[in-house]
């Protein structure tokens, strides 16, 4: 495939020695998993349930009526549905005839899905007809006037003109034999990329992360093996499910694996979740810590039975010991397991039988054996232990490369392959290992990934502005919010309220927008001459501090 790199052929080899490949499609892997587990409940949400058989069977019928509407195998889509049932099927059917969505999330706008489709030339989308104050009719309309090689437009809810019923497809048996699936999958190379995931990355520029199937497969199945995962667990999954942490870490790929049940629900609001833990017997949680902090404050915690929570996996953003222990003091049967991550690949946990001490002090260690880990330091040489240094990582689940990046990969990865993260970290003599910090310039508001050079670009073209620099200010819930730092033009004026509102015609996802505006004569320099945003940092940190007091 154009664009994709493979893994070389000597680790292609020795990660099917060691089991990690299987050399089985995702459709053929979850086949087999629908029909092991039969009728057990796969995946619902609070008003419909559906079978690991019929979810088999709906994915395949809506497969066949999708071919039948004019996608072919091989085709690129971008794929933006929430936590829906319809995620779920469309998910699979796509798998099913060889056809690679790019997951987008529920909050891309316009820009970003233009974006991906420029980068990729998907042939079709497959959104909802809107959310909440966002019509994905008009944004799909503009999309495919602005762009080349959009043909189809599939849409959950509302049909408009030139738009295909997402319901109709799932509804109407198919006009085609299930045989044309077979086939499909016999033709598909597991090595191949079976979905797309995103990159935020520092440029704003969005970075596509193949995924293929073996390394896909392998990611979910090294996940579940450390989260105490059984046919009897039940998962909520209220994260953005498009997101590689709730859909294969271990995620609902994960729990399908082991026969277990995913509930879906789009809301995060702590009544909400109290209320399904109890009424499903939750026992797994995927949170980021600022959703686990508001649940734990929320004086409602203590009129439901959680008894059933035994998991809360916590990533995107470094968890404080105080939230961890408050809540397993309030869910006396829960574990708080620590995790890290990324869409490009490498996985750590701590164990849930790890000492307090590695829980409270590290994010763990990798899941794989075979998971190589590099600490470089500036002079691209591994550093001492204990000292912190760029996690380079690579292995059977971490990419070679992003796609139709040929460019970015010369910089992103070391000579022999390994990922350059961004991320800075230190290892402790007990083999885990703690986060520093970002090399990249990247802002973490509440796990969601903002490219300060993004904004930056977009603001620089505002009449007003001279020059500008976004930096990450500290925030006790999301852990990090956006600070833009602007010198105006003589005699401009700018307010936060008129920056937003700038930003918004641009049509990026909200989460991006700055949420404190300081304006300044200039910026403070480096010693080699460059903007220094530490400085800034730490200039409106301090004015934070001053304004708690």
């Amino acid at each position: 495939m154009m664009g994709f790199v493979p893994f070389p052929e000597k680790f292609v080899e020795h990660y099917r020695a060691k089991g990690y490949w299987q050399d089985q499609t995702l459709a053929n892997t979850f086949q087999a998993v629908c029909r092991q587990y039969g009728d057990r409940i796969a995946v619902c949400d609070v008003q419909r349930e559906v079978s690991y058989t019929e979810l088999d069977h709906v994915a395949t019928r809506l497969g066949l009526n999708l071919l039948d509407a004019g996608l072919v195998p091989g085709d690129i889509v971008v794929l933006q549905l929430g936590n829906v049932l319809e995620f779920v099927f469309v998910y699979l059917a796509l798998q099913k005839i060889g056809v690679r969505p790019i997951l987008a999330l529920h909050t891309h706008r316009y820009r970003e899905l233009r974006q991906f489709v420029e980068l990729s030339g998907a042939t079709a989308t497959i959104t909802a007809d809107r959310s909440k104050d966002c019509d994905f009719i008009d944004i799909v309309n503009r999309v495919q006037a602005d762009t080349t090689s959009i043909r189809r437009k599939f849409v959950l809810g509302d049909v408009a003109d030139g738009f295909v019923s997402l319901g109709d497809l799932l509804a109407r048996e198919p006009n085609r034999d299930a045989s044309e699936i077979e086939a499909i999958q016999a033709a598909i190379d597991p090595c191949s990329p079976a979905l797309f995931l995103l990159s935020g990355g520092t440029t704003g520029i969005p970075k596509m992360i193949p995924r293929s199937h073996n390394d896909y497969v392998c990611n979910s199945r090294l996940a579940s093996k450390y989260t105490g995962i059984d046919e009897h667990s039940v998962l909520l999954d209220v994260l953005p499910i498009a997101h590689n942490l709730p859909l294969a870490c271990p995620g609902l790929q994960g729990f399908m694996l082991c026969g277990a049940k995913v509930v879906l629900h789009a809301s995060t609001r702590a009544e909400e979740v109290f209320s399904l833990i109890e009424r499903f017997k939750v026992t797994h949680i995927h949170v980021v810590p600022a959703l686990l902090i508001m649940w734990m404050n929320d004086p409602r915690v203590e009129a439901f039975n959680l008894d059933s929570v035994r998991v809360i996996q916590s990533g995107g953003q470094r968890l404080q010991p105080e939230t961890r222990a408050l809540t397993e003091h309030v869910l006396r049967n829960c574990t708080v397991q620590e995790n890290f991550g990324m869409a490009e690949g490498l996985l750590m946990f701590v164990r849930l039988d790890d000492p307090l001490e590695v829980r409270r002090e590290s994010v763990g260690r990798p899941v794989c054996e075979d998971d190589e880990i590099l600490l470089l330091g500036e002079d691209d040489l591994p550093v001492p232990l204990g000292t912190p240094g760029e996690l380079c990582c690579r292995g059977p689940y971490t990419l070679r490369g992003y796609f139709n990046a040929a460019e970015h990969n010369a910089r992103a990865f070391t000579p022999d392959g390994f990922y350059r993260s961004g991320d800075m970290m230190r290892e402790l003599p007990s083999g885990n290992y703690v986060v520093e910090g970002r090399k990249k310039d990247l802002i973490n508001r509440g796990g969601e990934k903002i490219s300060a050079e993004e904004i930056e670009n977009l603001v620089l073209a505002h009449p007003a502005v001279t020059n500008v620099a976004c930096v990450a200010m500290p925030d006790a819930v999301l852990g990090e919010k956006m600070c833009a730092f602007v010198i105006l033009k003589p005699a401009a004026q700018l307010s936060l309220e008129d920056l937003v509102s700038y930003l918004q015609t641009h049509e990026i996802a909200r989460f991006k927008l700055p949420e404190r505006l300081e304006l300044v004569d200039s910026f403070p320099l480096s010693t080699f001459g460059k903007v220094s945003k530490k400085d800034l940092v730490e200039r409106v940190s301090a004015k934070l501090k001053i304004e708690a007091a």
